[in-house]
């Protein structure tokens, strides 16, 4: 295998199509301190590194502990999954990820001596759950936990810690914005366990779709893309201002073609676009947000 090969395979193995889930977040956060105070351009940077290695490290590890696990198999239908497909070896993945970690908190350490143990309590479960999303006994991502991780690290943590880092304080107002985000992510995991609910069921993977069903899937799909949109709403009628912001809402236009894949019960294959579309729609929601939330009038 040659030099271009390789390299393109662990391009692959980062799975750009989610890193959206954490640059977005990061952006918004970004925007809200931009309107309120001065930003810091290099702590800016230094945040958004370090939540793209910490994404991309999950990932690499998910492809790691799934296949040791036994969920990745040739039944699949999805993205291909590296290990398993023989393109990378165990241990190159398992040093991968590990690399990846350890350069994120290379650079976290600079946001740490910004803003003190808050942001050094956050970088080390950040770290720690991505491993435990699919590692230990009980993996969050293997006993319907996963969904509420996403929410929780890729909305509320990213968004609020990324503002903190820059402002060395937080609003109520930057916890509400930080839903949307939160729930845009989660769909995109609502996404990739609806097309994968018969091989996650036949691997012991109960996610929350294999635990309720499809239908419910549909209903968790639906509520984030919603409820996401309808962030900004509230945010202007809270501060009675930024009304430019509501041009985000305009990005749920990008769902329309999710949602009638995932409401004709498509097969697997034909859902796999899904999640590429939702991961769009969080980006693009994310920069109108921030773009809008910064016009003055």
């Amino acid at each position: 295998m040659g030099k271009l090969a390789k390299i393109k395979i662990w391009l692959v193995s980062t799975r750009p199509r989610t890193l959206p889930a954490a640059s977005a977040p990061i952006i918004m956060g970004l925007a809200l301190a931009f309107y309120d105070v001065r930003i810091s351009v290099l702590i800016a940077v230094f945040t958004l590194i370090s939540a793209l290695l910490i994404q991309i490290g999950t990932n690499l590890a998910n492809d790691y502990f799934d296949f040791i696990k036994g969920t990745d198999t040739d039944k699949r239908v999805g993205p291909v999954r590296l290990i398993q497909a023989g393109m990378i070896k165990k241990n190159e993945m398992l040093a991968a990820f590990i690399i990846t970690f350890a350069i994120a908190i290379f650079f976290g350490v600079f946001l740490v001596m910004r803003g003190g143990y808050p942001v050094l309590i956050i970088g080390f479960f950040a770290v720690l759950f991505g491993i435990l999303y699919t590692a230990g006994p009980a993996p969050l991502g293997y006993i319907g936990l996963g969904d509420i991780f996403v929410f929780i690290f890729f909305g509320l943590i990213s968004v609020v810690g990324t503002y903190y880092l820059q402002a060395l304080r937080v609003n109520y107002v930057v916890f509400i914005a930080s839903i949307a985000p939160g729930l845009l992510s989660a769909a995109i995991l609502t996404a990739n366990n609806i097309r994968d609910i018969k091989t996650d069921s036949q691997s012991g993977k109960k996610t929350l779709i294999v635990r309720f069903g499809y239908n419910f899937g549909i209903f968790e799909y639906l509520f984030c893309v919603i409820a996401a949109h309808l962030i900004p709403i509230v945010l202007v009628l809270i501060t009675r201002s930024h009304y430019f912001s509501l041009i985000s809402v305009l990005a749920i236009i990008l769902a329309i073609k999710p949602v009638k894949l995932i409401l004709l019960k498509s097969d697997p294959k034909s859902l796999i676009p899904v999640l590429g579309r939702t991961s769009q729609m969080l980006l693009i929601f994310s920069v109108l947000f921030s773009i809008g939330w910064n016009i003055k009038i």
